[in-house]
């Protein structure tokens, strides 16, 4: 009889072992699975890079993709500064080689690419060949454009104007946005007359048109570099959602946006 109620008394054990092993790998797993995620990312990517996180999260709830939108420049600093961020867009190469520079961004690979143009007010219809010919014939009061140190936007537009020389002539008009998006609102609001901003920033508007698509051969090519923070205390979580930015669910949602997928 006692080696009865000893044999059951070690099954009933061992099966409150065993349960209470299933029970810990299974909420390991759950745990392991599970993230929040910061992207920081360029203000020019608001729009589409919202709907490529709703498509991402179709694909895995478990993963909540948080964002931080704002001038490139401003989001370089953050990142040097210390602040959290799992994975950076920068609008431009320039931001992104600082960072590499310093060991405090990985993986990185061109992403997208964009084009510089110049808007003005929904019921101005010009057609000019040049800037000089642009702003001569316009004759603008304020024209907006990015902080250059800070706005990759407006980077490309002081190089524009200065491979045409006449920074010096208009820089007394220029109104300076923190990031794109600013420079439009300036524009959409008529606080300014014309703004340079990118293709896809203007399609994105139905209050603006675009005057002149800014010659390529004047700026330095628009390229939007991807990186995972060196920091990132999901490293699982931030692989997978850099290699979705990569796959052609997310690339379908950046052609309709009006942007390129870079070479």
């Amino acid at each position: 009889m006692n080696r009865m109620i000893k044999s059951l008394l070690t099954v009933a054990i061992l099966l409150l072992v065993c349960t209470s092993c299933s029970s810990t790998s299974d909420s390991g797993t759950s745990e392991a699975g599970s993230a929040t995620l910061l992207l920081s990312a360029a203000a020019s990517l608001s729009e589409v890079m919202d709907q490529v996180i709703a498509s991402f999260h179709k694909e895995h709830s478990n993963i909540k993709i948080e964002v931080n939108y704002a001038s490139s420049g401003t989001l370089q600093r953050q990142i040097e500064q210390g602040a959290p961020a799992d994975l950076f867009i920068s609008a431009g190469e320039k931001q992104m080689t600082s960072l590499v520079d310093q060991g405090l961004v990985t993986q990185v690979v061109p992403l997208l690419s964009n084009e510089l143009v110049v808007v003005g007010g929904s019921t101005l219809q010009l057609t000019t060949d040049t800037l000089e010919q642009l702003l001569q014939e316009t004759n603008p009061s304020f024209i907006a454009m990015g902080e250059p140190d800070t706005v990759p936007a407006g980077q490309y537009a002081r190089q524009a104007l200065d491979s045409q020389q006449i920074w010096s002539v208009w820089k007394e008009y220029v109104v300076f946005g923190k990031d794109v998006r600013q420079v439009l609102a300036y524009v959409e609001q008529g606080n300014a007359d014309l703004g340079f901003v990118y293709k896809t920033d203007a399609m994105s508007s139905n209050q603006v048109n675009i005057i002149q698509t800014v010659d390529e051969a004047l700026y330095d090519p628009i390229i939007y570099p991807l990186a995972v923070v060196s920091t990132t205390k999901a490293p699982e979580a931030a692989q997978l959602f850099y290699d979705y930015l990569q796959q052609e669910q997310a690339i379908a949602i950046y052609k309709q946006y009006g942007f390129t997928v870079a070479q």
